[in-house]
């Protein structure tokens, strides 16, 4: 089959136009079929701010009430997006920028916990791999917001870790996916100080020791538990690494290589 790379770029990079512009230009040298998942920065938080609209975070999540729905669908679906695709154009690289609501690209619904009350943040349920592939036979890329849409038409914040995995589960039938999830740390680091401390490879049975241990820090683990749902859903390969270093991740000579 032919590959597909499904790369997600998140953290501190999107904050940061220089490392961000520096990312875009290596994204759009990548040979062949490509998506890019934007996470949305902090840009939301600080035009919250700006606003007045207060923020809520709840072990590191944002509760979504309706203005701070409006905020991040303007910035993530709108600001972000579109400079993302104007950079890409500006490099050579055909792309269109969607989020979950145009074609009904991804579908999601609302979340449901026991105990805490997200507001409108989404799960998924299902992404459209006929649009997607329809788009990417004509040689353009999508860049994806993580805005999603449930069946009553209503737009969600979704994480973009988990859009960027469930778009690779849902092209693995169609392409030889690989994932790759890049930001600011040069992979899964054992000292989060300590950039050298790069993990080379983890399987699940390592994954398991490095909790009990508590040698990973928590905003990893949802990173790990999406790798590791991708792997079992026949994505072929997933990669956690330095943005700045994209063509190292795709050679496999950087970041942490997460197998089965």
């Amino acid at each position: 089959m032919e590959k597909l790379f499904v790369i997600k770029i998140g953290g501190n990079i999107i904050d940061d136009e220089i490392k961000l512009s520096s990312f875009l230009q290596l994204f759009a040298g990548i040979e062949g079929k490509k998506i890019l998942v934007h996470g949305g920065g902090k840009l939301a938080t600080k035009l919250a701010k700006q606003l007045g609209v207060e923020q809520q975070m709840i072990d590191g999540r944002r509760i979504t009430d309706a203005e701070t729905l409006k905020i991040v669908t303007m910035v993530y679906a709108g600001s972000i997006n579109k400079n993302i695709v104007a950079k890409l154009q500006s490099h050579q690289c055909n792309a269109i920028g969607l989020s979950g609501a145009d074609g009904n690209v991804i579908k999601a619904h609302k979340r449901i916990h026991p105990t805490i009350d997200y507001g409108f943040v989404g799960d998924v349920d299902a992404v459209n791999a006929t649009l997607l592939k329809s788009l990417l036979e004509q040689n353009i890329t999508v860049v994806l917001a993580p805005i999603t849409v449930d069946t009553h038409g209503q737009l969600l914040n979704t994480n973009a870790d988990t859009i960027a995995q469930e778009t690779a589960k849902a092209l693995s039938s169609l392409y030889d996916v690989e994932l790759i999830y890049s930001f600011e740390k040069a992979g899964v680091l054992l000292d989060v100080h300590d950039e050298a401390s790069v993990i080379a490879t983890i399987n699940p049975s390592a994954y398991k020791t490095l909790k009990d241990e508590k040698k990973i820090f928590e905003g990893m683990i949802p990173k790990l538990d999406n790798a590791f749902a991708a792997l079992q859903s026949g994505v072929t390969k997933v990669i956690i690494g330095k943005a700045e270093e994209l063509d190292q991740l795709i050679s496999g000579n950087s970041g942490t290589s997460i197998i089965q």
